[in-house]
């Protein structure tokens, strides 16, 4: 009695590679949304703001 080969899998390769891609872009979108809302002197003011406040708060 021949043994029964296991069963190829289901998934849909084709499909999967689709879903794939789409939220790769989706997340290359939802970076670039978050770039342009960051604006980066803005921050780099704050962080230097608050390094001067946590200086003179040692002194």
């Amino acid at each position: 009695m021949k043994k029964q080969q296991p069963e190829a899998s289901q998934t849909n390769t084709q499909k999967v590679r689709k879903q794939n891609a789409a939220a790769a872009q989706n997340q290359s979108k939802q970076q670039a949304e978050f770039a342009s809302e960051t604006d980066a002197q803005t921050v780099k003011k704050q962080n230097q703001q608050s390094e001067q406040k946590k200086q003179q708060n040692q002194q």
